[in-house]
């Protein structure tokens, strides 16, 4: 016997991301927890060291999708200039293309927080983050970025249907609401990349835990930071790098 049923289906719009004005990058994301995505974007990007530097957000629907538009301190509009002139020349020629490879490999500071959480802390994170991801129950089509404590205990989750993008909403809330670490960790729902990595280590993450394996590239930038990784994480069971 067979039964139709119906299923939410998970948002994914283009997302215009403008700095004082400039167009700077058009991401594909969910179309929520938007101010969060824009600080996180521009924390990851290295415009902004802190939320001081963000003057204001707006959030704008439009005919073809979202516009975001983030609103600098001169000094951060500086840096927010120079990085759009490297990103523009990527078509350019291959003298050009030399500063762009340069651009995108950039040094890592050393990670000088350090993670209080052991295996169980992180047992225990694995096996609750299935109850903070209410977009995936629903659409089965989510990723989730989660902050944990020392504990284990899920203290804040972002979703979106791209796991930079819910890393970037995580950072941005955290940056927003001024929360810490305190010797926890960030867990997500994806596979470890490069991108991951860097992001963590920008927002000062002690230990980054992913559900799925790393990239080799991920495990050579961690360890030139420092950035203690787990992967292949479950809730009884994980591999540390």
């Amino acid at each position: 016997m067979r039964a139709s049923i119906s299923r939410a289906i998970a948002e994914e719009v283009p997302i215009a991301i403008e700095l004082n004005g400039m167009g700077y990058a058009v991401l594909m994301g969910t179309g929520e927890a938007l101010e969060d995505l824009a600080c996180g974007f521009a924390l990851s990007e290295r415009l902004v060291e802190s939320a001081a530097d963000i003057l204001d957000v707006d959030a704008q629907a439009v005919e073809a999708g979202i516009m975001l538009r983030l609103t600098l301190t001169p000094e951060a509009a500086a840096r927010a200039e120079l990085r759009t002139r490297h990103r523009t020349s990527d078509s350019s020629c291959g003298l050009c293309g030399i500063e762009n490879l340069e651009q995108a490999i950039r040094p890592l500071h050393a990670v000088t927080a350090t993670a209080q959480a052991n295996e169980e802390a992180i047992f225990a994170a694995v096996d609750r983050l299935h109850d903070h991801q209410p977009l995936n129950r629903l659409t089965g089509a989510v990723h989730a970025a989660a902050l944990c404590d020392a504990d284990g205990a899920i203290r804040l989750v972002r979703e979106d249907v791209g796991r930079h993008n819910a890393f970037d909403k995580l950072i941005g809330a955290m940056l927003r609401g001024g929360t810490g670490w305190d010797g926890g960790f960030a867990l997500l729902s994806s596979r470890c990349s490069y991108e991951l990595v860097e992001k963590a280590v920008l927002a000062g993450c002690p230990m980054l835990v992913t559900i799925s394996a790393p990239t080799s590239l991920a495990i050579e930038r961690a360890r030139q930071a420092g950035l203690p990784l787990v992967v292949l994480a479950r809730p009884d069971a994980v591999l540390r790098l």
